[in-house]
């Protein structure tokens, strides 16, 4: 591999994994580019700890020079790839274009929030997809808590101390744990607020919770939302947003100040842009993740088609689990191109799944096997622990902390609601001033 120059268009899960193994066997030899929007990689299971005030936002945000120090990195958002010349162009920060050269190019670029075609949602909507979203609602839930002890109307008490929650799919279900448990905190805090509680709704269009998982984890995750109060309304969704409310599929108009969009992803715009097959609007790959007819080409994670060896017909999940396997083994398949070993095909059998409920409580099937309660905590616990690439002290040290301190109430001003709007394809850099 000495020498050779390798591309890497996104720094999550896939692309992050491709990256370190790929600088562990090139050894300090081959020439490593990752272009990516941000300077770290995000830690994307643990944000919903964010919005619930847990955790602090530099917990799940690790360092990429630092993680990946013989690994080069553009500060940047790709824009095209020139597959005649083997070449990627790029803009960075201050509006500046470039570009950089691959022999081996590698598209991890993930994906963006998925739209559907209701009124009022671009407008009235909050996705979650990044630290600027996870604040954003975790001071947009603060300030709802604290203006409806402000205000005398009930109705408009009422409003605000109601949320709504699009999907009930990993995200969707975590995030409203985190929040419920936090809005409940702020609550208890306030004198003005006393007898009321915070009203939470999950919807979605399936006929349970947690849809993709294991019906065991379903029902536990459905058991506990429900002892909590929150109204689960499985097979329905919503037909309008209003900036007041919204009205729901069985024709039901809930009065709400907040809309939480978690419905799912579909992969970066960027793969569209590649000129090249793609199914369902990801990358086409093989099962050793080459795209067919450009073998210098890979494509991982939520941006790529990967075939499921397990599943005769399907593609992979999109994943952050497919994902980091997937950049790890795209890495040894460029250094098997390479000379280095020999390439293998992607088949990866699933261990076992964990979901967040905050509060102590989690729902997990390590090896098949379903548990809830302190158990299932730990596992959870424990499988983030060991999946953090960095961090893991400070992480450990802020949940024991937050096991016995209540956790603090207070809005910190940083995003506001432009900042975040939910049409935002890809996380656009900041501007620096010249």
């Amino acid at each position: 591999m000495a020498g050779a120059r390798i591309v890497i268009v996104g720094g999550g899960f896939a692309g992050f994994h491709a990256a370190r193994r790929l600088s562990k066997l090139g050894r300090g030899a081959a020439d490593i580019t990752l272009i990516n929007p941000t300077d770290y990689f995000l830690y994307l299971p643990l944000l919903p700890q964010v919005t619930g005030g847990l955790l602090d936002p530099r917990r799940v945000a690790v360092s990429l020079p630092a993680a990946l120090p013989k690994v080069r990195l553009i500060l940047g958002n790709a824009r095209r790839v020139d597959l005649d010349d083997r070449r990627v162009a790029y803009v960075d920060p201050e509006g500046r274009a470039g570009d950089v050269v691959y022999d081996r190019l590698v598209i991890a670029a993930g994906s963006v929030n998925k739209l559907l075609p209701v009124p009022g949602i671009a407008d009235h909507a909050h996705g979650f997809r990044g630290i600027p979203e996870a604040l954003y609602l975790r001071d947009h839930l603060t300030c709802q808590v604290e203006m409806a002890e402000e205000t005398d109307d009930p109705d408009e008490r009422a409003a605000r101390l109601t949320f709504v929650v699009v999907g009930a799919g990993y995200t969707g279900t975590e995030v409203l744990a985190h929040g419920q448990v936090l809005t409940e905190s702020i609550i208890k805090a306030r004198p003005g607020l006393r007898g009321e509680t915070s009203r939470w709704y999950l919807l979605d269009t399936a006929d349970r919770v947690l849809p993709g998982l294991d019906p065991r984890l379903s029902a536990t995750a459905d058991r506990l939302l429900r002892s909590r109060g929150v109204r689960l309304r499985l097979r329905t969704s919503i037909t309008e947003a209003m900036a007041d409310g919204v009205r729901m599929s069985d024709g039901t108009y809930l009065a709400s100040k907040t809309l939480i969009w978690c419905v799912g992803v579909r992969p970066d715009p960027f793969v569209d842009s590649l000129g090249l097959p793609t199914n369902r609007g990801r990358l086409v790959v093989d099962e050793y993740l080459t795209v067919p007819g450009h073998s210098e080409v890979y494509g991982i994670g939520d941006a790529a088609a990967v075939p499921d060896l397990t599943r005769p017909g399907e593609c992979t999940a999109m994943t952050a689990q497919h994902a980091e396997r997937q950049g790890k083994l795209a890495a040894g398949n460029i250094a098997a191109s390479f000379g280095a070993g020999r390439r293998r095909a992607y088949r990866h059998h699933d261990l076992g799944f964990t979901v967040d409920l905050a509060g102590g409580a989690a729902a997990a099937d390590p090896l098949g096997i379903s548990l809830s309660g302190l158990a299932a905590a730990g596992v959870t616990g424990g499988y983030h622990l060991l999946a953090l690439p960095r961090n893991r002290a400070s992480v450990a040290a802020s949940w024991l902390i937050g096991a016995f301190m209540p956790r603090q109430p207070v809005q910190l001003g940083l995003v506001n609601a432009a900042a975040v709007p939910l049409e935002t394809d890809t996380p656009e850099l900041p501007t620096r001033s010249r």
